[in-house]
């Protein structure tokens, strides 16, 4: 080894406990490795643990992935954090304790790191909160800053490093949330990409957790005080190339190889947290670092816009309903309870099952009665007049024969006036129908499963601004291999559709008494009941804003 690669190696043993840190038997040059490499090669070794094998090697990338992360111009430097360290702790008893108030909740893994590297960790801490009053709610950066002082040089290029990421200004990406706001926006969007990514475990969780959205507030906490200290400096190597987009991935992939592990050794789920989080302590037992890596990967999640995009309407929902600073989430089960809802077609737990598909937004609200057929009677005009001006909807439907089935529907029945009176298909891909009885299960639409037939279209910026509620998978977003992938939703004087092509996964004629049901491309879905069927009672949901 180089004297070079000693010097790094050398850098930080007042930090690290060098009998904690995995031994390991790389060589490589780091000059040799990483010279002439561009953020996409950086990127590509990156996720084949190219500098895993190295402490060295890895120093020496972290220093030079942190030069391509752009940020604000006044973000401050390695002589800023020396200043203002000198001015708060320029005497040798001055306190560290209390913490910055912004980590409250915060997890605060020392990983290797010694008495000293700790002592480090809370001066770098409060130094960010003494420049950065702006920073009201941070759970990620006591694990993110402690990672990054494994590899740094000093407490100063540590400091500057981490505001790096606190500040990086590159399109749709961000690296750590640092409002109540925003980190609540992130579980919410984590819990829609485990609804359409894990469905096999979103339903485990929906059905062994009165609240969900609890337990999906902990995917950081998987992540960063659960996995080994290996297994998280892989992640470590590809998030700072990619942002949070690869913490969303790892921790889907996690949550899939979750329930495989609970469906093939028929376990009873008593403790849903308790169970996952164990479940991650023990991840040697399942899978190797790489192996989640590869599984993290192979998962084809929307684009990086899609995600911001997603992440932006659940900070406008979070704000309607006016959580914006630190207070504890309803409870799902109070969303959807005995004083709030009363069916005539489902039962309070299909219906809690239902509103754990629709979008984290929306599942904020409780459901409010637009329009009943025992209400309102069996007459499309007034199913139109009931419905309009609200979006999203949930409509419920059952037959003569005691089928139950169903439809999130993501657009105002509004839309179809703009066609004139002829058949006219509007809507997102948000939209997806279901059944409930005999059996519960969910149709989305078929992009969400296979993401790779559609391209994404760049959009111009004030399109962004323009979005209502449902700007999450709208069809202007994607290049389409056919018309017929993407019917959603249609209303005429004759009827209802919902999904179309090659048939139409439900219509309703215009006396909400007779309707047919068949396999469509759109969803990609079998019959949702008896194919001709009548029409015994039919409800449409909206989302009381309360």
């Amino acid at each position: 080894m180089d004297s070079n690669s000693t010097q790094i190696l050398l850098c930080y043993n007042d930090f690290v406990d060098q009998k904690k840190i995995p031994k390991l038997n790389g060589q490589q040059d780091p000059q040799e490795q990483l010279h002439g490499k561009s953020f996409k090669d950086l990127k590509k070794l990156a996720r084949e643990g190219h500098w895993a094998q190295s402490h060295a090697l890895r120093a020496q990338a972290y220093q030079h992935i942190f030069q391509y992360i752009p940020c604000r111009l006044m973000t401050p430097d390695a002589s800023v954090y020396r200043d203002v360290a000198c001015k708060l702790f320029g005497k040798q008893n001055t306190s560290l304790d209390p913490l910055p108030e912004f980590l409250t909740g915060s997890v605060m893994p020392e990983y290797c790191l010694t008495k000293e590297g700790v002592t480090s960790l809370k001066k770098i801490l409060i130094c960010i909160s003494n420049l950065y009053p702006d920073i009201t709610y941070c759970p990620l950066l006591p694990a993110v800053t402690s990672l990054i002082l494994h590899y740094s040089p000093d407490e100063a290029q540590c400091f500057e490093n981490t505001c790096r990421l606190l500040y990086c200004n590159a399109p749709h990406t961000s690296y750590i949330d640092h409002t109540f706001l925003s980190h609540e926006a992130s579980c919410m969007t984590f819990g829609d990409l485990a609804n359409k990514h894990c469905p096999a475990a979103h339903r485990l969780i929906a059905c062994s957790s009165e609240n969900i959205f609890e337990v999906y507030s902990q995917w950081l906490v998987w992540l960063f005080d659960g996995l080994p200290f290996d297994y998280v400096i892989r992640i470590l190597d590809v998030y700072l190339l990619e942002g949070q987009k690869v913490l969303y991935r790892i921790a889907l992939a996690l949550l899939r190889q979750y329930q495989v592990s609970v469906a093939s050794e028929g376990l009873e789920v008593t403790d849903l947290k308790g169970n996952l989080q164990s479940f991650v302590r023990e991840i040697r037992e399942h899978m190797t670092a790489d192996k989640l890596l590869e599984k993290a990967f192979g998962i084809r999640l929307f684009s990086r816009k899609e995600i911001w995009l997603l992440h932006m309407a659940n900070r406008k929902a979070l704000m309607e309903k006016g959580v914006t600073s630190v207070q504890h989430r309803q409870p799902f089960h109070l969303t959807v309870n005995a004083d709030n809802f009363t069916s005539t077609i489902v039962t309070i737990q299909e219906m809690r099952i239902v509103w754990s598909w629709i979008p984290e937004r929306f599942s904020l609200f409780s459901p409010a009665l637009l329009f009943s057929t025992s209400e309102n009677g069996y007459s499309l005009q007034r199913f139109y007049s009931c419905c309009e001006g609200y979006e999203p909807t949930v409509l419920l439907l059952k037959t003569t024969l005691g089928e139950v089935c169903g439809a999130f529907l993501s657009s105002d029945w509004n839309e179809r006036k703009k066609s004139g009176g002829t058949t006219s298909f509007f809507g997102t891909g948000e939209c997806f129908v279901f059944t409930v009885q005999p059996s519960i299960e969910r149709y989305e639409w078929v992009f969400i499963k296979r993401p790779e037939l559609a391209k994404a279209v760049p959009l111009p910026k004030l399109d962004m601004i323009k979005y209502r509620l449902s700007p999450f998978l709208a069809i202007r977003h994607f290049k389409l291999p056919s018309r017929t992938a993407s019917m959603f939703m249609s209303g005429t004087h004759e009827g209802i559709i919902i999904g179309g092509g090659g048939g139409q996964a439900l219509f309703i004629d215009a006396d909400l008494h007779h309707g047919r049901t068949e396999h469509c491309e759109t969803f990609d879905n079998p019959p949702l009941c008896q194919e001709n069927f009548k029409v015994q009672l039919l409800e449409v949901w909206g989302f009381q804003n309360s």
